[in-house]
Parts: C-alpha cells; sequence; structure tokens
C-alpha cells in the first residue's frame, strides 16, 4: 500500500491557512472574495508544478487535472471547497482539496501513472456563507440547480454571483458537467464520534436527510406598559415555547433525529413593545427519510398547537431539502479495502453535514472519507486535527483513488 508525504501535506496546509488567517488562528474566505481568490491561485500555481492543467466552469469550478494513458476514459476526481465560514477553520474544506493534490504529488514521485485521468476540484460556494443556497457549484455541476439561478444570486451588499465571478476572474468556459467515473472526497468529520470511538478514518456509507423550514409567528405589537398579561398575543413568548417543543422532537426519534433553531429575528424590535412578528429557521436532519418526514409533520402539528394557543398566526415554509443519499458500494468498498489493508482504527459512519459529496453523489459513483477534528469542533477558528490522522486520511485516498484509476507502472 502507497503513503503520501504527510509533512509536505502539512505544510500546504498550512501554507493555504495564512491566506485570509484571523487573529484567532481561524480562516476567512467568503466565496469568490479576494480571499478566495487568492487561495484558488496558490492551489492552481501548485496544481501547475505538479504538472496538471487547469479549466473553470461558467459557476467557477476550478478542476485540476493530472493526464491518464486512457485518452476517452472518464476521471477519477476527488476535491472539496476553499471556502470558509466568516470565522471558519484551517481544515474545513481545504482539507480535501489539498489531499487530492497531494494523491498527484505522490504519483509523481512513485512515476506511477493511471488508466483514467485525475481530477481534483474547488467547488464554488459550499459553505453558503456569502452566496446562498450553500454547495451551489457542486449543484449547478450536477444539473441539481439551474445556472442563471445561481447567477442571479445575489450577497448581503447586493453583488450577485455572476458579478463576483467576473470580478476575480472566475466566470470560465468549460462546459459545465460532463463524464466523471467516480468521485472520491476527503474531510474532517465536523463532529465527535470518530474522536470519541478513538478511531482514526470514518468510511461514510452515505449523507443523512436535511430540511430547512423557515417559520412566520405573527402576534400583535404593543405597549409593554399598558397591555396585560392575558390579552397580550406576544409572538417572542409563543415562539420561546415553539423552540422548546422543537428541543423536545429531538428526543421522540433519538439518536439519529437533530433539531437546531439556527436564527431568530423580532422585526421591528425595541425594548418597551410587545413582539408582534417573529422570523426563525429550523434545521432538521436525520438517516432516513421517512424519519424526517414525520419529523416534519410533527413540528408543524406541534407548533401550530402552541400558536392556535396563543391566538398567534403561524406560517411554515420549505426552505431547502435533501433527502438521504447512500454512497456507492463499489467506492465505499474501495475506501474500505484500503483502510484494512493500512491497517488504520476505522469504523463506518454516516455524514450528519452537507457535502458537496451529496450532490456528486447522485450523478456520478461517490464514496468520503472521514479524519477526526479535535473536540469535534468545525465552523469555528478554533478548529484543529492532528497531522497523523491528515496523512492516514490521505493514505486511505490515495489508495482507493488509484484502485479506481487503474495503477500503471512507468513502461508498463
Amino acid at each position: 500500500m502507497l503513503k503520501i508525504n504527510g509533512e509536505r501535506l502539512w505544510a500546504s496546509l498550512m501554507a493555504m491557512a495564512e491566506i485570509g488567517a484571523t487573529a484567532r488562528g481561524g480562516s476567512c474566505r467568503l466565496a469568490l472574495s479576494d480571499e478566495d481568490k487568492a487561495g484558488r491561485e496558490l492551489f492552481a500555481h501548485w496544481c501547475r508544478e505538479a504538472g496538471m492543467t487547469l479549466s473553470v466552469d461558467a459557476i467557477g469550478n476550478l478542476f485540476a487535472r493530472r493526464a491518464g494513458t486512457d485518452p476517452d476514459a472518464a476521471p477519477v476526481m476527488m476535491g472539496s471547497h476553499l471556502d470558509t465560514q466568516p470565522e471558519g477553520g484551517r481544515f474545513d474544506g481545504v482539507y480535501g482539496v489539498l489531499a487530492g493534490l497531494e494523491v498527484v504529488r505522490c504519483l509523481n514521485d512513485l512515476n506511477i501513472q493511471t488508466r483514467k485521468p485525475l481530477e481534483v476540484a474547488v467547488w464554488t460556494n459550499e459553505e453558503g456563507a456569502r452566496f446562498t443556497p450553500a454547495m451551489f457549484g457542486s449543484a449547478v455541476f450536477t444539473g441539481i440547480m439551474d445556472l442563471n439561478a445561481a447567477l442571479a444570486v445575489r450577497d448581503i451588499n447586493g453583488i450577485s454571483v455572476a458579478e463576483a465571478l467576473q470580478r476575480t476572474g472566475y466566470a470560465g468556459d468549460r462546459p459545465l458537467g460532463g463524464a466523471v467515473d467516480a468521485y472520491f472526497e476527503a474531510h474532517i468529520e465536523q463532529g465527535p464520534i470518530l474522536e470519541d470511538n478513538a478511531k482514526s478514518i470514518g468510511v461514510v456509507t452515505g449523507g443523512q436527510a436535511i430540511r430547512w423550514l423557515d417559520v412566520r409567528v405573527e402576534g400583535m405589537a404593543a405597549h409593554a406598559g399598558t397591555t396585560p398579561m392575558p390579552l397580550r398575543k406576544d409572538a417572542l413568548y409563543g415562539v420561546a415555547r415553539m423552540i422548546q417543543a422543537i428541543e423536545g422532537l429531538a428526543a421522540d426519534f433519538a439518536p439519529e433525529g437533530l433539531t437546531t433553531v439556527g436564527e431568530l429575528s423580532i422585526n421591528k424590535s425595541s425594548r418597551n413593545t410587545i413582539p408582534g412578528l417573529v422570523n426563525f429557521t429550523v434545521d432538521l436532519r436525520h438517516h432516513r427519510d421517512d424519519a424526517i418526514a414525520a419529523m416534519e409533520q410533527q413540528v408543524r402539528a406541534r407548533l401550530q398547537a402552541i400558536a392556535d394557543g396563543r391566538g398567534l398566526n403561524l406560517t411554515i415554509t420549505p426552505h431547502w431539502i435533501s433527502p438521504a443519499t447512500p454512497f456507492d458500494a463499489e467506492c465505499v468498498a474501495a475506501v474500505q479495502e484500503a483502510v484494512d489493508a493500512l491497517g488504520y482504527a476505522q469504523q463506518s459512519i454516516v455524514s450528519g453535514a452537507g457535502h458537496d459529496a451529496i450532490h456528486l453523489a447522485r450523478y456520478c459513483p461517490t464514496a468520503m472519507v472521514f479524519i477526526p477534528c479535535v473536540g469535534g469542533l468545525s465552523h469555528n477558528e478554533a478548529e484543529d486535527v492532528l497531522p497523523e490522522d491528515v496523512k492516514q486520511g490521505t493514505d486511505v485516498l490515495l489508495n482507493a483513488v488509484l484502485a479506481r484509476a487503474g495503477r500503471i507502472e512507468q513502461g508498463a
């Protein structure tokens, strides 16, 4: 079994982390920002040094290609993203991109060619921190989202995706989509399971179902000092009860069921005014589609009962639905065979977060490799990983990709 140069990969990760570095040791490279552009350009420089050719499609996805011996073969693709949260970590996404590059560097070092071409993809706007929805680079690539719809999205400052692509020079002309033999993505787990179980590798079998809901609760704004409590239609007090109900719902679907209220806003809030209109978001997750459908039904029923009891008007609108996504059995087996042969501590795991691999799995055979992150912490400047886990995860990626792409020794 082949092994990568762990010190070289770690040095590349640290060099990339300097672009958009934050005061508390994290990274800020919002999608299609100057920092994101600089990160892409550093990656592109390294790829050219490794003998790869570069192309960019209309949504700004960047692809670095290492030719195979079969010019007609579809590529085996690796990758992830370089954009981050506003106060993100140094490894979320970037690890998968630079692990793919390290696979190519290692094959160059060993003078090994592959029958199928290899490509490393940098997907645009995976995080969704600047433009929503998240993961629309891979969504447009796979046909899940319309290109023009994505180009029309604007950030909080009114800048459209199309404008940002033009400004950064990443409005490319590579045709969207195209044949992909298989896609492998290495990523930090972004949760505590692997670390808690003392495992270095997660063999990811698929992604869980996700449903985002937008909730609007309307009561009546009134004076805080002159309106008796029994006569109030306080939207915020009603929302407080609703949030409690949403938290309690998770226990009914434990351990896989997860509920989160991540955003809450009081319309025209004032210290001495009873809140008349509140909006909040609900994030539901479960491994199974039937269970998450039942969770949504329960959210609607329980919140409506609270609204009715308090004389409030309730509107619940679906924002985004991502069904449970199993990964390809052969690709998962390639990862499993690689980790077994390498002898690394591992377990099967379902991805709790959304990834570009979830979109790719509906387009081509796909699998993921997880490594632990310290304390299960991600989307935080303190996000951290162990260098040995970084190396082992990339060793697994290398051997799984090589098995899929077909190893050809120089002169064979």
